[in-house]
């Protein structure tokens, strides 16, 4: 890997990536494609929260490599068919190899799903966790300036428990905010910073 300005790594295409996204080129891919852009439809958005959660104490990359098995076993974050899962769904999802075996994440994701269903009658999902969207984004010039949460994670965590989700973490929902653009947390030097198009300043 060659160093780039501030703490990004020049790849072989001649662009700036973090560390993170250097190597590995599903990460790569994720990275340059995905990481960071705006999510605002609620089966999106759930996915995005199940697998933030699923991911908490694992690598994304495991997350990552795991997620057609996750989409498949959860019918595409579909929340209003993963609301009905029953126990002996979780005892089958706890024999699905392809996912991340955990009965209390399994759990999680289905109540999250009635969570789900239970804001529409409030505005829905997506303007709920888009309502804590901060008024500035962080300016990283390397990872170690990034922080791994903020007064609006912290906030956002609180009302969602409120509405009876689980594994909503402050620093699961700052990894949120991340992975859908509500904050750019891309180096400056990156050359995906201020590709979400909700932070049109936050490259300069």
């Amino acid at each position: 890997m060659i160093p780039g300005p501030g703490g990004t790594v020049l790849g072989d295409d001649g662009l700036f990536r973090p560390p993170w996204a250097a190597v590995d080129p599903l990460l790569r891919e994720y990275y340059d494609t995905e990481w960071g852009l705006p999510v605002r439809d609620e089966q999106g958005l759930y996915e995005r929260i199940s697998l933030e959660g699923f991911q908490a104490g694992l690598s994304w990359a495991t997350i990552l490599r795991k997620r057609p098995a996750f989409r498949a076993a959860f019918h595409h974050f579909d929340p209003d068919i993963v609301a009905t899962f029953t126990e002996d769904d979780v005892e089958r999802l706890l024999q699905d190899p392809g996912i991340i075996r955990n009965r209390l994440k399994i759990r999680a994701a289905i109540t999250n799903a009635k969570a789900v269903i239970a804001l529409r009658s409030e505005g829905g999902l997506v303007n709920f966790v888009w309502s804590f969207q901060p008024p500035e984004t962080p300016q990283p010039l390397t990872h170690s300036d990034i922080p791994t949460q903020s007064p609006e994670s912290v906030a956002l965590s609180k009302a969602l428990r409120k509405k009876g989700f689980s594994f909503v973490g402050p620093t699961t929902m700052y990894a949120l905010m991340e992975a859908i653009g509500m904050v750019d947390t891309h180096l400056l030097d990156s050359h995906r910073r201020g590709s979400s198009g909700v932070w049109p300043d936050a490259s300069e």
